[in-house]
């Protein structure tokens, strides 16, 4: 039987691979693995950075889609406000040519007056508002067409309004045209 033995013995070592060759095999393997591996992150990180961007994406659309409702209807107040510019200068120049006993005139201007408010709270209703020009000139909302002298005014305080000015919640629709003391 030793024969036996030394013969299947023989035959084993013929079998088994010499170290080396194990060790080489095992070699391929194992940077196939890792190159699998790094592809597998390369993967997941461009899919990450693709979900961001869509993401991203998506949150600006949103936010576009908002304000594009929101501003809807800036052309057509935009339009309406010289109307509104109309209006005011009809009732200044009534008030200025307005004589005592003038009762059409009188009915005339408050028929104007009526009209006008209601159009005023129309636009109120849709965060249409007018620019405040109390005081210091803002050049965010005011635009100083001429400068004048004034002594109870400060350099740069608003002496005269020439135009009114509105803004449609927060973005300005025309600014107010002013005079500002120098």
């Amino acid at each position: 039987m030793s024969k036996e033995n030394e013969n299947n013995s023989i035959e084993a070592e013929a079998e088994t691979p010499a170290p080396e060759e194990v060790t080489e095999a095992e070699k391929n393997d194992v940077d196939e693995l890792t190159q699998m591996k790094e592809m597998l992150k390369e993967w997941e990180d461009k899919y990450l950075r693709t979900h961001a961007d869509f993401e991203n994406s998506k949150r600006l659309l949103a936010k576009d889609k908002v304000a594009a409702v929101s501003y809807a209807n800036e052309s057509f107040a935009n339009d309406i406000l010289s109307v509104v510019d109309s209006f005011d200068s009809a009732l200044a120049t009534i008030e200025a040519t307005n004589t005592e006993g003038s009762e059409m005139l009188d009915k005339i201007k408050e028929g104007l007056d009526l009209t006008y408010t209601q159009l005023i709270k129309v636009l109120g209703k849709n965060s249409i508002k007018v620019v405040e020009t109390e005081g210091e000139m803002n050049p965010n909302v005011h635009q100083a067409i001429m400068q004048v002298e004034s002594e109870s005014h400060e350099a740069g305080e608003i002496v005269q309004v020439l135009q009114k000015g509105y803004t449609i919640k927060e973005r300005l629709l025309r600014p107010a045209m002013v005079s500002t003391a120098k």
